[in-house]
Formats: C-alpha cells, sequence, structure tokens
C-alpha cells in the first residue's frame, strides 16, 4: 500500500548532480558587477536549482526592468554614462534591489536543495566573469543608449 503523505514531492524533476551557488552570494554580483552580471548569475543559478521555466522568464523580465530603471536614473539625474559617485551609488542599490527580486524566485527551489543536504558550488569564477563581462556589457550598451537619445 502506497501512502501519498511519504511520498518526496520536492525536486522530482530535479537534477541532483548539478550543484548551484549560494543565493546571498548573487548579492556581490550585483553590487560590483550591476543589473545584467547578476540576472545572468540568477538565471543560470535558477537553471542548476531546477526552478521552473514561468521563474526563469520572471527573473529575465525583473533583470530587464532593472536595467531600463538604470537607464531611466542615468538619463534624469546626469545624462552620461560616466557619472558621479552619487549617483553609482543609487545604479548600484537598484541592482541589488534587482537581485533581491530574483533571489525571491529562485527561493523555493533552493530550500529543497538545502533539504537535500548537498553543498553548494562556489561562485567566484563565474561571479568574476560576470563582474567583468556584464559590467562591460552594461556600461556598452547604457554608452549607446546614450548616444542614441
Amino acid at each position: 500500500m502506497s501512502d501519498e503523505l511519504l511520498r518526496p514531492t520536492i525536486g522530482a524533476d530535479v537534477d541532483v548532480t548539478v550543484r548551484p551557488w549560494r543565493l546571498m552570494s548573487q548579492a556581490y554580483v550585483a553590487f560590483f558587477g550591476g543589473v545584467i552580471a547578476v540576472t545572468v548569475i540568477a538565471w543560470l543559478n535558477a537553471r542548476r536549482l531546477g526552478v521552473p521555466a514561468r521563474g526563469r522568464w520572471l527573473i529575465l523580465g525583473s533583470g530587464l526592468a532593472g536595467f531600463v530603471v538604470v537607464a531611466v536614473v542615468l538619463d534624469l539625474l546626469t545624462g552620461e554614462v560616466t557619472v558621479a559617485s552619487g549617483t553609482r551609488v543609487v545604479i548600484r542599490v537598484i541592482a541589488v534591489l534587482t537581485c533581491l527580486a530574483q533571489l525571491r524566485i529562485q527561493q523555493p527551489m533552493d530550500r529543497a536543495f538545502q533539504l537535500r543536504g548537498a553543498e553548494y558550488k562556489s561562485l567566484w569564477w563565474p561571479g568574476l566573469a560576470a563582474v567583468i563581462g556584464g559590467g562591460v556589457l552594461e556600461v556598452g550598451l547604457l554608452m549607446l543608449l546614450e548616444a542614441a537619445l
């Protein structure tokens, strides 16, 4: 006799051989790399966690919304990409807020991963690559937007 109460339901379609990154480590990527860098890391981590496709699309949508907010803030405050430190702080706050929204989407599947008792993978090298690559891409896109407007 099979008891429904005792049947495992968490992560039935999750690949247990792939280890995700810690969620709060993504905040460092957001602070140092910006919205694009953290969106790439969050999207990749969501795939590692087994977040459904709808959640991954929400992560991409929140990243796009964060980038649009950064572009609008830059346009309203200074109108140029090379900005003062006060504006850079505002941009970093936007990136961290975007990261928090993305972490919220990943959180249920991260809890399921924690229940398995496995170790997280290190985010050092992928995070560093995302900070450098995403930061350069973000500045480049903002410069293109500035030139177009």
